[in-house]
C-alpha cells in the first residue's frame, strides 16, 4: 500500500517572462514503511518538492496524496491539523526553542495539539535516542548530534505516518551524522514509518532503501541505492572526489 502518492506536480514562481518552473511534472509514490533518499544539486527543485509533500507550500498543479487523502484539497485549518498529526519534518538547522528543555522541546508538537504527552511513549523515545540523561538541559548545552536527536524526537512524538527530513545532518561531522542516520532509522523501522529525506551526502544516500534525483524540476527515480552506487546519476552530486 502506498502511504504517499505524487501526481504531476507542478511548480512555477512568477509569470511572463520571469517565470521559473521550479518543479516540472513530477509523479512518484512510496510504499509504507520505505525509506527514500532524494538528492540533487543546489537550485535542482528537490527542496521545493519536499515543502509541497510536507504542505508548507502549494503547488501550481497536481495533487499529493498521503493516506488516501489529497492534502490540498483540505482547508487550510484541516490540512494545519493533519500536517501536526501525520507529518514529522527534521530540518539541517535544529529548530529547537532556546528557553525550553529537552523534554519540553519534544512534547510541543502534542501541546500544540491541546494534547497531553503519552508519557510512556516519550520515555521510549527519550531511551531510543539516548536523551534521558539530557532531558533537563536547554538546547545551548547539548552537543549539535544531541540538538539534532531532540529534532527527531520532535518529529516522532506524534507518531507521523512520514518523516520529511531536509539535509538533517548537514551541521553534524561524520560520526554524529552516522549516529543521527542510524536512530532515524531504527525509530522508523520501530514505529513503521516512512522516511523522505533530501541529502548532499553520498554515503546517507546509500542507507536509503531507493534512491530520486532531482534535476532542474524534474524527477528521476534511480531505483534501489545499492544498485546506483558509484553510477554517474550519483556522481553528478557533489561528490565527484569519490566516484571511481
Amino acid at each position: 500500500m502506498n502511504l504517499l502518492e505524487v501526481n504531476n506536480i507542478c511548480k512555477t514562481y512568477g509569470s511572463g517572462e520571469a517565470a521559473v518552473q521550479a518543479l516540472k511534472n513530477v509523479s512518484f509514490s512510496v510504499p509504507k514503511g520505505e525509506y527514500v533518499a532524494i538528492v540533487g544539486e543546489s537550485g535542482s527543485g528537490k527542496s521545493t518538492l519536499l515543502n509541497m509533500i510536507g504542505a508548507l507550500d502549494a503547488p501550481t498543479s497536481g495533487r499529493v496524496i498521503i493516506g488516501g487523502r489529497d492534502i490540498f484539497s483540505m482547508d487550510d485549518r484541516k490540512l494545519t491539523i493533519f500536517r501536526r498529526r501525520n507529518i514529522g519534518f527534521i530540518f539541517q538547522a535544529f529548530n529547537l526553542i532556546p528557553e525550553l528543555t529537552v523534554e519540553q522541546n519534544i512534547v510541543f508538537p502534542v501541546l500544540l495539539d491541546y494534547q497531553k504527552p503519552d508519557k510512556r511513549y516519550l520515555e521510549e523515545l527519550l531511551a531510543v535516542l539516548n536523551l534521558k540523561e539530557r532531558r533537563n538541559h536547554l538546547p545551548s548545552q547539548l552537543s549539535g548530534g544531541q540538538q539534532q536527536r531532540v529534532a527527531i524526537g520532535r518529529a516522532l512524538i506524534t507518531r507521523p505516518s512520514l518523516i520529511l527530513a531536509d539535509e538533517p545532518t548537514g551541521n553534524l561531522d561524520t560520526q554524529n551524522s552516522s549516529e543521527v542516520i542510524a536512530l532515524l532509522k531504527e525509530a522508523s523501522k520501530k514505529y513503521e514509518q516512512t522516511i523522505i529525506m533530501i541529502t548532499h551526502n553520498r554515503s546517507i544516500a546509500q542507507t536509503a532503501d531507493r534512491v530520486l534525483q532531482v534535476s532542474d524540476g524534474v524527477l528521476t527515480d534511480l531505483g534501489r541505492a545499492q544498485d546506483v552506487r558509484g553510477t554517474s546519476a550519483m556522481c553528478e552530486l557533489e561528490w565527484k572526489g569519490d566516484c571511481e
